[in-house]
């Protein structure tokens, strides 16, 4: 199950209290104040890992608690600190402060660590308010509470390659085709439910990660359809591919198809729809003559890449370009 999304509550361990307690020995009427510190209570930190790519683990656990400082006891002794809690998140995995309705931090690369809440400070013992005016002071601090949010996650895919377009283009045949990927592929729209990432691997330990956009339609910007969760897992994306079905269901030209889904991206995010494009032209094996490309070339006039994803023709020469334009793009923003 693919979870994007989750709503949860988090808090830091308490500190641990000190310790109200007198030396008592044979023989040594005064020993004293002997009370220890409480320890710190655990903080909470979010991490991202690279083998975790969904949010589920957080959809039937909505409260994460760290552990709290142990007290501090007699003879001096120290009360242990709580451990640390660490929770695991995909890279790519926003926090936002529900209540404040800020973002926190953004975990965008593997290995990003951020403390959310911190843990409460430890008590205070007698022993340490023992002074020559007040050698017996009968009172210990207790542990200061540890800090807590409300807090949403929010996850967006990272992938070097976003495959967009209108629902039944042919965009999970693509992946399955370049990748081992094994998205849903079948003769009706929508069949993809959530994005799909695949590892495409070229000769010489190449290699790019694709990710599969549930088909987009009209309004996708406003929520319709399965577009408005998901657009937002291409803006992390280097380069967008904008698959056309030159024979498509909708009896609408490839060329309207292109413009359509063009302004939801505008309408969306200008950052967006500022990155580098890729356009290709899906199921030539329809247009035997190539008339249909041609024309549609025409219409855009864009470089467009024709490829059947069913038979495999034109797709090596297709991933060896975005392999160009991903390395290139990789080079720039280094």
């Amino acid at each position: 199950m693919f979870i994007d999304e989750a709503k949860i509550w988090v808090k830091a361990g308490n500190g641990g209290n000190g310790c109200l307690s007198f030396r008592r020995e044979k023989f040594i009427p005064k020993g004293g104040p002997d009370g220890g510190n409480g320890g710190k209570g655990g903080s909470v930190y979010f991490q991202a890992v690279h083998n975790l790519d969904t949010l589920l683990d957080f959809a039937g656990k909505h409260h994460w608690r760290a552990e709290n400082g142990h007290a501090g006891s007699g003879s001096n002794k120290y009360g242990a600190d709580g451990p640390d809690l660490i929770i695991n998140v995909p890279p790519g995995t926003l926090i936002y402060d529900i209540d404040l309705n800020m973002l926190l931090k953004d975990l965008n690369k593997v290995g990003d660590k951020v403390c959310l809440c911190r843990g409460g400070k430890g008590g205070r013992g007698n022993k340490a308010f023992a002074t020559p005016t007040n050698q017996t002071p009968r009172y210990a601090e207790p542990g200061k509470n540890g800090q807590e949010r409300n807090v949403r996650l929010e996850l967006k895919l990272i992938a070097d390659v976003g495959l967009v377009g209108m629902p039944n283009a042919g965009k999970s045949t693509l992946i399955s085709r370049c990748s081992a990927a094994k998205p849903k592929i079948a003769d009706y729209p929508f069949t993809t439910l959530e994005p799909v990432l695949g590892i495409v691997e070229l000769n010489g330990y190449r290699r790019f990660v694709m990710a599969d956009i549930p088909g987009l339609i009209e309004g996708s910007h406003k929520g319709a359809g399965l577009g408005f969760d998901f657009l937002r897992h291409i803006e992390r994306t280097r380069i967008i591919v904008h698959i056309l079905d030159i024979m498509p269901t909708d009896s609408e030209e490839p060329a309207k198809n292109y413009h359509r889904i063009r302004r939801e991206l505008e309408q969306y995010s200008k950052a967006l729809a500022e990155k580098n494009e890729v356009i290709v032209a899906n199921k030539i094996d329809l247009d035997p003559d190539e008339k249909i490309v041609q024309n549609l070339k025409k219409k855009l006039k864009k470089k467009i890449c024709p490829i059947s994803a069913v038979t495999g023709s034109g797709v090596k020469e297709l991933c060896e370009l975005l392999w160009k334009k991903v390395k290139k793009a990789k080079t720039l923003a280094e």
